[in-house]
């Protein structure tokens, strides 16, 4: 439900339906695209079961079939809304469906909110119409190959489909429920102020089903859910057809999402793979209360995703099992935050690794006043923008709790950093002078100066049925993923109140104690240590351009005289000495260890190393952005520190880089020049644009790009001036293979000219075929340096090259030879490995023997195989 976005009307053209054509164009339109192939576009309204809906069909010319895809929108929303995610999968070899739901842009209807009866039979329906499309491809009659997709109210019907119609094949739900009644009656508590936004974002409670309007009008006068009430909500949800969903499902759910938090993806993801099919989970920065959505990511995953399931593309990088994106700051331009990812091989769930800190405190007394008020104030939503969750992310407290209505328990300072991934837990012992009681548990990050930070802006609300008696509740807090920092404290909170729920009205008093210790989840503890930057780092332009820029503004001067060149390196562009850098307040963890390498004119060379291997640090270091804690970086013979001359051969991405998007491409990049303050010349902008490959869309304003052009926008950025040492930290990250390519290639142009490119980078595939060195790090150590060729060695895998293709019984015997632990047919002859016995030798002369028309036999292995070879169990 994307409660964020105000109904718009919009002009559509009418066309043909699948159960009663009620309004024909008859036309093709083509979508507005710089990019082939066209996009066409048929509007249809089609009248099913006496309710009109509003459709989009959107395909590409061809005469092959293909897989669908039905898009949802959110709640409030209409068709419009995915009109370009609609686009996108249709170029990408897809015909695609989308809809407005009922009582959402043109479609008529009242909301039902995903009844079976009503949106989820009407999926039905329109199933049945692509069935009969020349474009769809079809399992069998009547059965198109079909995945569906969406976010919120999309993403739930989505789900709903796969459960109630075996013919869907695929889904992606995104930012989505699986329980409805628990998502707005979170144990048994009301959480007023979303549904508030949720029925007056469909127009009033009028738009809705007599019955859901007469349920939420009953429960928002009483306070309290009933029965009734959360048994309708069960009905409509997810979790009710659990057992049915047996498909391939991509789980993407928000961190900043007060309405639909972490826990009801964690539910999904165990249900649906209990059933036996591949559920991965992606938790990204943003959600219904505001922060980033990643779309650009999120659809590219999904893109990736229905390659994999639906068009049977084995090949399809469907990402990782469980993916986390972690904000590290706000970066420059449009004020971004700047974010990372973090991956898992398997999905931990919300309580896993549990980590048990003691919190202390007396039991305490606090008071439920007379009308609940004044509320305490965690989140507040509805707002968008990111809000309070924003701020959260970037470590800012904004919650409010008033005395004498909380209780609060404190652990002791953390004393190395913790990361919190999932749901921590406590049991508390609750009194009250009512026979119910309601609390607001929430969890704090409290720093060294005593501010405190809600993580996401999270609470949990409980309700205590008995608690005259007294009663022990186990609390699960709401599932976060936070870097608790050395030195602060966890501070338990247990409020009376809260702005976003409904609480008792009449006074009371509580009484609470503590139980037991805080179980904490640290699944993803260890993975991708950050080395804690300064502030600026994150709000200014990278490396030369940023200290120039400081230097015009501020007229300071360097106290300190740069150290000499060294005449024998004044044409290396990189040599590194003995490096390193300690992790914060730490004075025996390292991030980067005595690590030396050097780099030569004219080379690729690619970084590589598992998460958490230093790369990004040195990097960093290499950039001047941070100081090492020994040894040095010398550029063209020069030591790098922060201001260094040198630095302006020096062009550099990491991560990405921050556009002003309503700016064209063009004049991103001259304002960007211009601050540096270097003459216009000197930015040689043609040439690098033109090794960038961007065209004509420099002209267009950078909130019209893909992805894919961001990236090689940002590197363009980096070439400016045409630095003779190009930097690239994962240039790669969120694009297509056939966009990979063109980074690739665009790599591979800037070195030709003699000029020196480091790429770090986790696609092995792409490092070995764009990169002619190798520095490979582990644990902040040097493992290899070396050409592509040396680090990948000879292995125990050879290539036998053949006159004419090998058949497949011939290939049998020769896996059945002595020295052979395998056999493989390959478009050039035979892929053989050999056991311990085995020899290229003896191969050659058994390969005679056998009559195989071999031409040639050399080594064969792949950088993968290599790479793991070197780094064990790292990886």
């Amino acid at each position: 439900m994307d409660l964020r976005r105000p109904r718009r009307p919009r002009r559509w053209i009418a066309a043909a339906a699948s159960v009663v054509v009620l309004a024909a164009a008859g036309t093709w339109t083509a979508a507005a695209s710089d990019d082939p192939p066209p996009v066409h576009r048929a509007d249809q309204i089609m009248a099913i079961d006496g309710v009109r809906i509003d459709t989009s069909y959107f395909t590409t010319n061809g005469t092959g079939r293909r897989p669908a895809v039905l898009l949802g929108h959110g709640f409030g929303g209409s068709k419009n809304d995915v009109r370009q995610q609609a686009q996108d999968l249709a170029r990408a070899g897809y015909a695609v469906l989308t809809w407005s739901a009922r009582g959402f842009g043109k479609s008529t209807g009242k909301v039902g909110l995903n009844d079976p009866k009503g949106e989820v039979a009407d999926i039905s329906r329109l199933i049945d119409w692509l069935a009969k499309q020349p474009q769809v491809q079809l399992d069998k009659p009547g059965d198109p190959r079909v995945g569906v997709a969406g976010a919120s109210y999309g993403g739930a019907i989505s789900l709903l489909a796969a459960g109630h119609d075996h013919r869907v094949d695929a889904i992606a739900p995104s930012i989505t429920y699986w329980n409805l009644s628990d998502a707005l009656f979170p144990n048994g508590v009301f959480k007023k102020l979303w549904a508030g936004i949720f029925v007056n974002s469909a127009g009033g409670c009028d738009k809705f089903e007599p019955q859901i309007c007469a349920m939420y009008q009953r429960v928002a006068q009483s306070g309290v859910p009933d029965a009734q009430a959360e048994k309708m909500l069960e009905e409509r949800s997810p979790s009710a057809v659990a057992k049915d969903i047996k498909v391939p499902t991509l789980l993407v759910q928000g961190q900043t999402d007060s309405l639909f938090p972490l826990n009801q993806a964690d539910a999904a993801a165990k249900a649906i793979r209990a059933n036996g099919a591949p559920v991965d989970v992606d938790w990204i920065a943003g959600g219904h209360d505001g922060g980033d959505l990643e779309t650009s990511r999120v659809q590219s995953r999904v893109t990736h995703w229905f390659d994999r399931y639906l068009k049977d593309d084995k090949s399809a990088d469907t990402g990782a099992a469980f993916r986390v994106t972690r904000t590290l700051g706000t970066d420059t331009g449009d004020g971004e935050t700047r974010l990372t990812g973090v991956t898992a091989d398997t999905y931990p769930g919300l309580e896993s690794d549990d980590h048990k800190i003691a919190l202390t405190g007396r039991a305490q007394d606090f008071a439920n006043p007379a009308g609940a008020g004044p509320p305490a104030v965690s989140a507040l939503p509805g707002l968008g923008g990111g809000g309070l969750s924003q701020l959260s992310s970037l470590g800012v407290g904004v919650s409010l709790d008033f005395p004498g209505q909380y209780a609060a328990f404190e652990s002791a300072p953390v004393r190395d950093d913790l990361r919190i991934t999932g749901s921590p837990t406590v049991t508390v012992h609750v009194k009250s002078t009512t026979d119910d009681a309601v609390l607001f548990a929430k969890l704090y990050d409290v720093g060294a100066n005593g501010r405190q930070t809600l993580p996401s802006q999270l609470v949990e609300p409980i309700r205590v049925e008995g608690a005259k008696a007294g009663k022990d509740v186990t609390i699960t807090l709401p599932a976060i993923d936070h870097d608790i920092e050395d030195g602060h404290r966890l501070r338990l909170v247990l409020a009376s109140t809260d702005l976003g729920y409904a609480s008792p009205t009449a006074p009371a008093t509580y009484s609470v104690s503590l139980k037991s210790d805080l179980n904490v989840p640290t699944a993803l503890g260890e993975n991708n240590p950050q080395v804690p930057l300064p502030a600026w780092v994150w709000w200014l332009p990278l490396a030369g351009a940023v200290l120039a820029l400081i230097l015009l503004v501020t007229g300071r001067r360097r106290t300190t005289a740069p150290a000499a060149p060294e005449p024998d390196l004044t044409e290396v562009p990189l040599q590194i000495t003995d490096l390193s850098k300690r992790y914060a307040k730490s004075a025996d963890r390292y991030a980067v260890r005595d690590l030396s390498f050097r780099v030569e004119k004219g080379q690729v060379l690619g970084l590589l190393g598992p998460n958490g291997a230093g790369k990004t640090t040195t990097l960093r270091m290499l950039m001047g952005l941070i100081r090492p804690d020994g040894g040095e970086v010398r550029v063209f013979g020069h030591a790098i520190a922060p201001g260094a001359p040198v630095l302006s051969r020096v062009g550099a991405f990491v991560e990405g880089a921050g556009f002003l998007p309503h700016l064209s491409g063009r004049e991103n990049l001259e304002l960007y020049w211009r601050a540096t303050g270097r003459p216009p010349e000197d930015a040689h902008l043609e040439e690098a644009l033109e090794i960038a490959g961007l065209g004509d869309a420099l002209s267009r304003a950078v909130r019209t790009y893909s992805q894919g052009m961001r990236q090689r926008l940002a590197i363009a950025q980096a070439m400016l001036g045409l630095p003779d040492l190009l930097i690239l930290d994962e240039p790669t990250n969120g694009l297509d293979p056939p966009q990979i390519r063109e980074m690739r290639e665009v790599m591979i142009r800037y070195a030709a000219a003699g000029r020196t490119v480091i790429v770090s980078s986790h696609l092995l595939s792409e490092v070995e075929q764009s990169c002619t060195h190798l520095v490979v790090m582990d644990h902040g150590k040097l493992v290899q340096a070396g050409p592509v060729a040396e680090i990948v060695g000879s292995g125990d895998t050879l290539l036998v090259g053949t006159a004419v293709p090998v058949e497949e019984p011939l290939a049998e015997k020769v896996a059945a030879l002595p020295g052979v632990a395998s056999a493989i047919t390959t478009d050039d002859g035979l892929l053989v490995r050999l056991d311990t016995d085995g020899s290229a030798a003896r191969l050659v002369a058994d390969l005679v023997r056998l009559e195989v028309p071999v031409e040639s036999v050399g080594p064969h292995r792949r950088l993968e195989d290599a790479f793991l070879t070197l780094i064990g169990d790292s990886a």
